[in-house]
């Protein structure tokens, strides 16, 4: 290679922005902890399908790494590990800086609850000998897409003695599944001519239970009776406590390997529980921070992060609140110093649909983990927008920890958009900033990602909690 070509292509790295596929940068030993670390992932993946499964799950990971209860008579140090609970739907973990918190703590933040199908409040009906459950989707769904799937129905009966009765059925390997039907396209034509909207109605997804009548009776709804009577006998319960439960419908199948080459990871729930693992097992794995370092795991963001268990309540204001107040903090001078990235899966490029994204700005598989400067739709309309010197903070902290990254916003300005976490813990004078796994089909009942990139997401945010 001539002088002058040396020259070229020296200046070529040093100016221009030239990404590179992360199978190219890696070396083998990071490949086989990628490996590993993707078989820890599928396994929570499987466990946690619902926010209540995924809170479960976080408390016997936390408890095996030295996390405890957190209690307000407890005096904290230095290392300590703590984690709090929000009714089994949302959790917060931290571990305690050797800095005072009134430098700020470092957080973040991700969503553990993904759409879905839940039971209405009065759901169980019978037609023409079939045994049916009345439904209605959660979250931003495509509701054709749920219909022909094998399902599992996962939740709590709450009894009117303060009895919780855990449900999990349809998730063993020789449990019966649950079904929604579609029409069959020999008796579709007016179906075809209907938008997707249209053709496939909320009410129109009701599950099938089954269609065997109860034996030796001679009243109606012979079959509801039969199913009641199944479930009384699992559970111990009767129809009027399915007003008083909380039951949902999730696929009836497991994470698996995607691709011949195995690069990939397909489940149902990945939004946002891809970053949700990456984000605990970060915290699990971080031993003495000089800042505090918290991970949110929350509930409720696929509609709007309201209740008691979103990002909206005062839950986690309360949980920092007492961690400051034992180190004789304001809470207001920890929150203005704080560090936050709210974990949030991104939009991966679709070759399959070019046409609703910036190919110069989108995400790509195996590029790394993404960076959203902004979220929110066309005009930035309800935008955590992160300032250049966030941005950069992050490039920083990135960098310096050798993780791949890119910056990933959501498609062409005009064709939609979407929100996260971000702007609620912007509001309370956090600095925040979106990162995430990029995903393929999100919002789907079988969502992909790439093992690199989530790889990658747990180095991220290693990094920010050491940082």
């Amino acid at each position: 290679m001539s002088d002058k070509k040396k020259k070229e292509d020296i200046l070529r790295d040093t100016l221009l922005n030239s990404p590179k596929n992360g199978f190219d940068r890696l070396d083998q030993a990071e490949l086989d902890a990628m490996e590993q670390f993707s078989r820890a992932y599928r396994e929570f993946l499987d466990l946690g399908k619902t926010e209540r499964d995924c809170v479960t799950a976080t408390m016997e990971l936390a408890e095996k790494s030295g996390f405890v209860p957190y209690s307000r008579d407890m005096t904290l140090r230095a290392g300590d590990r703590v984690y709090a609970n929000n009714r089994g739907k949302a959790i917060v973990l931290a571990v305690i800086g050797s800095h005072p918190i009134s430098e700020g703590a470092h957080i973040v933040a991700a969503h553990i609850d993904s759409p879905r199908l839940d039971l209405r409040t009065n759901p169980l009906y019978e037609d023409s000998g079939l045994a049916y459950f009345k439904t209605h989707y959660y979250g931003g769904i495509k509701k054709y897409q749920w219909p022909t799937l094998p399902l599992e129905l996962r939740g709590v009966v709450a009894l009117k003695d303060g009895t919780v009765v855990h449900v999990e059925s349809g998730s063993g390997k020789d449990d019966p599944v649950l079904y929604i039907s579609d029409l069959l396209p020999h008796l579709a034509n007016e179906q075809y001519k209907k938008t997707l909207s249209e053709a496939f109605p909320g009410e129109s997804l009701n599950v099938l239970l089954g269609s065997r009548p109860l034996a030796d009776d001679e009243g109606s709804d012979r079959t509801k009776l039969a199913i009641m009577q199944l479930l009384n006998d699992k559970y111990g319960i009767v129809e009027a406590d399915l007003q008083s439960a909380e039951l949902s419908l999730v696929p009836a199948f497991n994470a698996r390997d995607v691709g011949l080459d195995r690069s990939m990871i397909g489940a149902y729930g990945q939004d946002d529980r891809v970053c949700a693992y990456t984000a605990l097992r970060a915290l699990l794995d971080t031993k003495k921070p000089r800042a505090t370092a918290i991970c949110a795991l929350l509930d409720k963001e696929e509609v709007g992060s309201d209740g008691v268990s979103g990002m909206q309540s005062a839950f986690f204001d309360g949980f920092l609140e007492d961690l400051c107040a034992a180190q004789g903090t304001a809470l207001r001078i920890c929150t203005e110093k704080s560090f936050c990235v709210s974990a949030d899966v991104c939009a991966a490029y679709d070759p399959n649909f070019p046409d609703v994204s910036d190919k110069r700005n989108n995400a790509a598989l195996n590029y790394g983990l993404g960076i959203t400067k902004y979220t929110g739709s066309r005009g930035k309309s309800s935008a955590s927008d992160a300032s250049a010197e966030l941005v950069a903070r992050l490039r920083r902290i990135f960098d310096e920890a050798n993780v791949l990254w890119q910056m990933a916003p959501m498609g062409k300005v005009d064709q939609g958009g979407g929100g996260t976490v971000a702007v609620y813990m912007a509001n309370r004078n956090i600095d925040t900033i979106d990162a995430g796994v990029p995903v393929l089909s999100m919002h789907a009942p079988f969502e992909v990602v790439s093992k690199l990139d989530t790889f990658m997401a747990y180095k991220g945010f290693r990094a920010v909690y050491e940082d």
